[in-house]
């Protein structure tokens, strides 16, 4: 038993360094490679990042080498080798990436569409899973299976001219595996909008697609079916956060975005993320750049 357990570790040994060899080529720039399968993209960072504001989308999040630490309220989320991140609600938070030019963080990222959902829930729920516990916008865990090597390899290691052949038989399920054990629950309460998480998943995919539009929080209750109170309690049961810091938080991001890409002043992109003057968005940016200083001598 021991032999086999040994080859079976030597075995998976192999398969995890010609997925990363495969990484390397697949995701030759920093940032996000999209691949030739449809949600799924690589991700590479050649150096360390530290306090670094990001929204991610719904998606299960994969590293393969490197790590990185996601702060969202007091909780800390660590993912790695050992530890996959799951975001079943768009969600922006404070991330870290330890990397090096010589050891550079690779990874997946798999997005969260409808499709997907629905295949996770019907996986979770065959395979007789914990019972449903409190839903939660994120969390990471470490997989409680073997990590599942040759089922990634068998897809990241496809040449590009067989990918584009056999990606019409890609199911997203066949990259979904090991999520299970002590977040399954939560995962499967989440993902399957149970209760009154479905109600919050709605105004958050309200709240992404309408930034720029005037936002207040008794609407957003209102659509919810909830009076602003009860809204206001179980909205920060999921993202950690108040309806109005959220609203502020996506509109930042998409401001930093805006300045970044276009080349334009705060002043300018103000108004095309949602904010009525310009001072206020530069009062945001400055305070939310001492928070992540603060953030960065604390650690």
């Amino acid at each position: 038993m021991t032999e086999v357990f040994n080859m079976t570790l030597k075995s998976d040994a192999v398969v995890y360094r010609k997925i990363v060899e495969c990484l390397y080529q697949l995701a030759p720039h920093e940032g996000y490679t999209q691949s030739l399968l449809d949600g799924v993209r690589f991700m590479r960072s050649n150096r360390p990042l530290q306090n670094t504001s990001v929204l991610y989308e719904p998606s299960i999040v994969i590293i393969c080498q490197g790590r990185k630490r996601g702060y969202l309220g007091d909780e800390v989320y660590i993912y790695d080798a050992q530890h996959y991140l799951v975001l079943s609600v768009p969600l922006p938070f404070t991330s870290e990436t330890e990397a090096s030019p010589e050891e550079p963080m690779l990874g997946i990222a798999i997005r969260l569409d409808a499709v997907v959902i629905a295949e996770l829930v019907t996986m979770l729920e065959a395979s007789g899973g914990p019972p449903l516990e409190a839903p939660r916008g994120m969390l990471s865990s470490p997989w409680k299976r073997r990590w599942p090597m040759q089922r990634y390899g068998c897809w990241v290691r496809l040449p590009p001219q067989r990918m584009r052949i056999y990606s019409p038989l890609y199911r997203p399920g066949d990259l979904l595996p090991g999520i299970d054990g002590r977040a399954g629950g939560s995962v499967r309460t989440a993902l399957s909008h149970y209760g009154q998480f479905g109600k919050i998943a709605k105004a958050l995919n309200r709240i992404h697609a309408h930034y720029a539009d005037p936002l207040e929080v008794a609407s957003l209750a209102n659509d919810a079916g909830m009076s602003a109170p009860a809204f206001h309690v179980h909205f920060k049961a999921v993202t950690q956060t108040s309806p109005i810091q959220y609203i502020k938080s996506t509109r930042l991001h998409h401001a930093r975005l805006i300045m970044i890409r276009d080349g334009v002043t705060a002043a300018a992109a103000a108004s095309r993320v949602g904010y009525e003057s310009p001072p206020s968005l530069a009062a945001n940016l400055s305070a939310s750049l001492a928070a992540r200083q603060q953030r960065k001598c604390a650690l």
